[in-house]
């Protein structure tokens, strides 16, 4: 009886490591107030990056910025597609549009004034950077921002497009 016990919560655990994690439900608006349900954000079939960020962080601009200037190309390559999601408090909600329009950031928008996202997904601390594979899986996650770390997450992105 233990063996069959054993047996069973060992055939449990394998497919519980094989569940992969993906974004979770939460409700959030655009710059057009239209209601955007995270968990059926897709590229059809492609990798996307999820980046949070706030106006008042230097390494979340530094980053949308340096990806900015390399998205045409990897998009061009691998298709990955990029949703960057404010945290900024509903206070200063009406700063983030200007920024974006100011850096000329070709990104989706989505505004979680309440972090509930970020709580969702457990961050911590920005800038926070999600890669998703074409299935919604999350395959690869990344805290902080410094010069070059585009880079290391493009390899990820070229790995998950099968480039």
């Amino acid at each position: 009886m233990n063996k069959l016990f054993l047996s069973l919560c060992l055939l449990l655990v394998s497919f519980a490591s094989e569940a992969q994690e993906r974004l979770p439900k939460v409700i959030l608006k655009d710059f057009e107030g239209k209601l955007v349900q995270t968990d059926t954000i897709s590229n059809n079939g492609k990798p996307l990056i999820i980046a949070f960020f706030a106006t008042w962080c230097k390494p979340c601009n530094r980053e949308l910025k340096a990806i900015d200037e390399l998205y045409d190309d990897w998009q061009q390559e691998t298709g990955v597609r990029i949703v960057a999601v404010s945290i900024d408090q509903a206070q200063n909600i009406n700063k983030v549009k200007p920024l974006v329009d100011q850096n000329g950031w070709r990104y989706d928008v989505l505004l979680d004034p309440n972090s509930d996202l970020r709580r969702a997904l457990g961050i911590q601390m920005i800038p926070y950077t999600v890669l998703l594979d074409g299935q919604g899986n999350i395959v690869y996650k990344h805290n902080g921002y410094t010069d070059g770390a585009e880079v290391e997450l493009y390899e990820k992105i070229k790995e998950v497009a099968g480039r």
